[in-house]
């Protein structure tokens, strides 16, 4: 990918069943989403997502639908597992044989729910490495992310992302309702906690492995007031802006227009792209000018404030890559022009 920048700005989960006449019509309609609506990481959900009498028929969905589609971005499904449950874990490594010797062509890896410690994890890592070997992918063809939903696996974080950097380990996701669950928490009836400790622990150690880290989903979609229901639009903006804050690279949707809410959230506005390449600019006819020390609209650019002003231009440029109908809405043709042409090196 462009500038070696992984994206999963919007990790979208979509019920790979469900029961209407046709079962697979949010799957398929998430795999035909086009602009803001479309995710960077899309997840067949296999697991919660799905009805327990619909799973089965939500593996089929998925095996049967995903190759039909040209999907630009990345194909996560999330398959069935717990640490505390060897019958779950059964499910879920016969899920991702199928889905690795039926379509390991069309994914990237997948997500598996409510591990424990760091044996557990190293566990699902094995099952999806013998499933690679059975039906003769490389060793790494095909990812593994998890859902940190448990207290064992909060309390291995660090062992856990430690062991993601020489991996097949790619993104750390937060479950926050099995893990309040687990912990013995209460619902008060004003949402959730805010996580912050975690959150920040989450965002700290997967950058330090090199892996991503995605916020949990907000399942509070609908409000009603004075005998309307309207989507809770302001609610999910404040907690995936709270997320970009505190670092994660991408965040839960449930819901198509949470999509576009997350996909914009997690992309540098037009305004900080301008800023970000005026800055670059400024700065690369410095070098040429063979200038030591540079001041640009009054701040002193060193290597440190550089690769911020980089990182912008180079996360648009990743979106751009995979998801140019967002780039092209969003930003004015010469900026990104701007941005696709810019030399990004510092020396």
């Amino acid at each position: 990918m462009t500038d070696d920048i992984r994206l999963c700005r919007t990790f979208q989960t979509a019920p790979a069943a469900v029961p209407k006449d046709d079962s697979a019509k949010y799957l398929v309609s998430a795999l035909e989403a086009e602009g803001f609506q479309a995710p960077d990481w899309l997840v067949p959900d296999m697991e919660d997502g799905t009805a327990p009498d619909m799973k089965a028929e939500g593996l089929e969905n998925t095996i049967e639908k995903v190759p039909q589609y040209d999907f630009p971005g990345e194909i996560w499904p999330r398959v069935e597992w717990s640490y505390e449950d060897e019958e779950y874990c059964d499910k879920g490594r016969n899920q991702i044989d199928r889905l690795v010797g039926e379509i390991g062509d069309e994914i990237d890896g997948v997500v598996v729910p409510k591990v424990g410690r760091l044996e557990d994890v190293k566990r699902a890592a094995e099952v999806v490495a013998e499933a690679e070997a059975e039906h003769g992918y490389d060793d790494g063809s095909i990812g593994l992310s998890i859902i940190i939903e448990t207290g064992r696996a909060r309390s291995d974080l660090r062992e856990i992302s430690k062991f993601g950097e020489d991996s097949r380990l790619t993104a750390l996701v937060f479950g926050p309702v099995d893990y309040a669950a687990e912990l013995g928490g209460r619902d008060l009836g004003d949402g959730m906690p805010r996580w912050n400790g975690l959150l920040e622990a989450l965002s700290n150690e997967s950058s330090a492995a090199g892996l991503l880290s995605i916020g949990g989903p907000f399942d509070d979609l609908f409000k009603e007031r004075a005998g309307l229901t309207y989507y809770n639009a302001d609610a999910y903006a404040d907690q995936v802006e709270h997320e970009a804050q505190l670092g994660l690279d991408g965040s839960w949707s449930l819901y198509p227009k949470q999509t576009i809410q997350a996909n914009t959230v997690h992309m540098p506005t037009p305004d900080e792209l301008e800023r970000d390449v005026h800055k670059i600019e400024r700065f690369n006819e410095a070098k040429r000018e063979g200038t030591g020390a540079v001041t640009i609209d009054g701040q002193m650019v060193d290597e440190a404030t550089f690769k911020n002003f980089r990182n912008t231009v180079q996360q648009v440029r990743a979106i751009d890559d995979i998801r140019p109908a967002q780039t092209e809405e969003y930003y004015d043709a010469a900026l990104l022009d701007r941005a696709r042409d810019l030399e990004l090196s510092y020396r």
